[in-house]
C-alpha cells in the first residue's frame, strides 16, 4: 500500500513537472493568458486593502467617542434618514448637571458615568505666545476611562481637583508644542478666556486623521466646574453630553439601556404615557453605519475585480484548449505506454492552477508596490488575510478555468490520439 502511494505521489510530481515545462516553452501565451488575473486579483485586493485602511484610518480618528460607550443626548443618531425629524428634537430639554449626578450615584450597570462640556476655536496664552485652534473641554473624573487617552508627561486629574473645581488643565501635543516649544509644560501657567491654568500633563500625540484633524493634540482639557466659570453649561448655555461606559458583562449595552431610560424618565418626571424627552446613542450604531459603507465598498470591488478575473478564466480555459489540442498525439504515446487517466488530468490542472496563481502572484505583487505610494494618514497595508484571499481566488479560477479542458485529455482514447496531426 505505502509503495502504490509513493508512486501515485511520484507521478503526481511528474505531472506537475510536464505542466511546468510547458508553460516554460510558451512564455509569450503564458504571460498573455495570465493578464486577466492579475488584474482582477489587482482590482479586488486593492479595494480590500483600501477598505481596511479606511477602517483603521476611521477607528482610529473616531477613537475619542470611546468602544462600549452610550451618550445621552437631545439628538438621536440617524444616519441617512432623509425624514429626520429635527425640529422635534430640538425642543427637548439639555441635560444638566444635576442629571449626570444623578446617574453618577445611581447606575449599578455602568463602569464610568462621565460629563463632557466643550468650546471650539478656544485661545490658550502662555507669556507671550498664543494658539487659537484650540477645542477646550470641561470633563469630569471619569472621562478617561471613557475615551482611553493616554498622558505622556505628568498625570491626570484628582478626585479633589474635579470637586473643587481647580484650575488644572490637561494640554494637547501640538499646543504644548506651540505654547512651550522645548520646554516641560507640566507646572506652567497658561490663561484661559483670562483665567490662569495650571498644565498638569500632556497629552499623548495622536498625529492627523483621516478627517484632516487630531482628535487630543489640540486640546485643553480642564474640570467641568472650571469649565462652568467660565461658561453656562446646560439650558441657554453649553449643551453638556452624558457618556456611560458599559460593563463588560452586559455586550450591547442592554442592561444599562433599561436601567439609564428607567433613571431619567424619573429624574425628568416623565409620566408613563409619554415618551423618552432623550436620545440613548451607542457607538455600535455608528460602527453599524461604517460596516454597512464598508461592505458596499467591498462589494464594489468584488464586482469590479471579478470581471477581470472572469476574461482571466475564459482567456485561461481557451489556452488550455489550444494546448490540449498541440499535445494530443503526446497525450496518446503517454497513454499507451500506460499512463492513467489522473496522469494525464493532473498534467493539464496543474498547468491551469500555475497560470492562476501566478498572476495571482504578480497582482498582489502589484498591490504591495502600491502600498509604498503615500496616501495622507491613510496607511494602505497588504495584510496576511487579503493574501490568502487573492491566492484562495487565483487557486479556485485556476481549477474552474482548467478542470473541463484537462477531462477533455485524461478521457481521449490512445488510439485515436496517437493518429492525430
Amino acid at each position: 500500500m505505502f509503495i502504490r502511494f509513493l508512486r501515485f505521489l511520484r507521478q503526481v510530481w511528474e505531472s506537475f513537472r510536464f505542466a511546468w515545462q510547458a508553460l516554460r516553452s510558451n512564455l509569450l501565451r503564458t504571460t498573455l493568458s495570465l493578464l486577466g488575473v492579475t488584474i482582477g486579483i489587482f482590482a479586488i485586493i486593492t479595494v480590500f486593502s483600501i477598505v481596511d485602511a479606511l477602517n483603521r484610518s476611521v477607528r482610529s480618528a473616531m477613537s475619542f467617542i470611546g468602544e462600549d460607550v452610550m451618550y445621552i443626548q437631545k439628538f438621536p443618531w440617524r444616519f441617512g434618514d432623509p425624514t429626520y425629524p429635527w425640529w422635534k428634537y430640538m425642543a427637548r430639554p439639555t441635560n444638566t448637571i444635576n442629571e449626570f449626578k444623578f446617574l453618577e450615584k445611581n447606575l449599578d450597570n455602568a463602569e464610568a458615568v462621565a460629563l463632557i462640556t466643550g468650546k471650539s476655536q478656544i485661545t490658550v496664552k502662555y507669556q507671550s505666545y498664543s494658539y487659537t485652534d484650540t477645542f477646550l473641554n470641561g470633563v469630569s473624573l471619569d472621562y478617561i476611562k471613557i475615551t482611553g487617552f493616554e498622558v505622556a508627561n505628568g498625570r491626570y486629574f484628582t478626585t479633589a481637583e474635579i470637586d473643587n473645581a481647580r484650575e488644572v488643565c490637561l494640554v494637547g501635543d501640538e499646543v504644548a508644542n506651540n505654547l512651550f516649544y522645548n520646554t516641560d509644560p507640566v507646572g506652567k501657567i497658561i490663561k484661559v478666556k483670562g483665567r490662569p491654568f495650571a498644565v498638569i500633563g500632556v497629552l499623548k500625540k495622536e498625529g492627523s486623521n483621516i478627517f484632516g484633524e487630531s482628535s487630543n493634540d489640540k486640546r485643553v482639557i480642564i474640570p467641568y466646574g472650571a469649565f462652568g466659570k467660565m461658561y453656562r453649561i446646560g439650558f441657554k448655555g453649553v449643551d453638556p453630553l452624558i457618556a456611560l461606559k458599559g460593563k463588560k458583562s452586559d455586550p450591547g449595552l442592554f442592561e444599562l439601556e433599561g436601567e439609564v431610560t428607567g433613571l431619567m424618565r424619573t429624574k425628568r418626571s416623565l409620566k408613563p404615557f409619554q415618551e423618552d424627552n432623550f436620545a440613548l446613542n451607542r457607538t455600535e450604531l455608528f460602527t453599524e453605519f461604517l460596516n454597512a459603507i464598508y461592505f458596499s465598498l467591498w462589494i464594489g470591488g468584488m464586482i469590479i475585480g471579478g470581471f477581470s478575473i472572469l476574461v482571466g478564466a475564459f482567456g485561461i480555459a481557451n489556452i488550455m484548449f489550444v494546448s490540449v489540442k498541440e499535445r494530443t498525439n503526446l497525450i496518446g504515446i503517454q497513454k499507451s505506454l500506460g499512463a492513467k487517466n489522473y496522469f494525464i488530468l493532473f498534467q493539464f490542472l496543474f498547468e491551469a492552477l500555475l497560470l492562476s496563481l501566478v498572476g495571482g502572484l504578480f497582482g498582489l505583487f502589484l498591490v504591495y508596490l502600491i502600498s509604498f505610494i503615500p496616501l495622507g494618514s491613510l496607511e494602505l497595508i497588504l495584510s496576511t488575510e487579503n493574501t490568502i484571499i487573492g491566492l484562495g481566488i487565483s487557486s479556485v479560477v485556476g481549477m474552474l478555468a482548467g478542470v473541463i479542458p484537462a477531462y477533455s485529455a485524461a478521457i481521449m482514447d490512445p488510439v485515436e490520439a496517437i493518429r492525430s496531426k
